[in-house]
């Protein structure tokens, strides 16, 4: 049994009812923390998470863990028509790359797909260019994609078919922030503003 990150689901109608998104029993930092509050050391992950993958992304080419151009990586799980929490968590990671890149750090949105199905390449462009042009989605085999779920301890469950928006899932909502080989270096909590992400993730662009 893989571990639950977080569970939060994704169905527009929750959304709609709540703008503070259930995240279950974890805790987050508060979106009023002040960055300069944050521990100036950076300790390592408290356990072992992350790992190889190797899948597609939506133009076609193998992708794995390692960035081509060795950029830090905002790595989500879920699913490019997601309405939930992914419809908050994405465009907020495009949001904290181009904040990075105006202070001249290089960062690359990952989006992995957790219904292969549903997110063929050929869909998932269209959806996540509407987000951001620097978005890059990731699905594969089923197999190889669990191969990923495992490395990375993500869980989801389908709960139901809406009408409208197809396949809905509980799932995990984290954002992995990982370095230019892969390495996950932290994990973030979606409901962070993206400048509150954008300074985490400075801190270790400096490390």
């Amino acid at each position: 049994m893989r571990l639950r990150i977080a569970s939060c689901f994704c169905a527009a109608s929750i959304l709609a009812a709540a703008s503070a998104f259930a995240h279950g029993s974890e805790k987050h930092i508060p979106a009023t923390a002040n960055p300069a509050a944050l521990p100036t050391k950076i300790a390592p992950l408290p356990w072992n998470i992350g790992g190889p993958f190797n899948l597609i992304d939506h133009t076609g080419v193998q992708r794995t863990q390692v960035d081509p151009e060795g950029k830090l990586q905002l790595l989500f799980f879920g699913y490019a028509s997601c309405p939930g929490i992914c419809s908050a968590a994405l465009p907020m990671m495009a949001d904290a790359v181009d904040e990075l890149k105006r202070r001249g750090i290089e960062t690359s949105p990952l989006l992995i797909t957790i219904d292969p199905d549903l997110d063929t390449v050929e869909r998932m462009g269209p959806k996540l260019s509407g987000i951001s042009s620097d978005f890059v989605g990731l699905t594969g085999s089923r197999k190889d994609l669990e191969m990923a779920y495992d490395a990375y301890q993500v869980s989801f469950e389908k709960i139901m078919d809406d009408p409208e928006y197809g396949p809905i899932y509980a799932h995990g909502s984290h954002i992995y922030l990982l370095d230019g080989q892969g390495k996950v270096l932290t994990l973030l909590p979606p409901i962070l503003p993206a400048t509150q992400v954008a300074d985490i993730v400075a801190r270790y662009a400096k490390e």
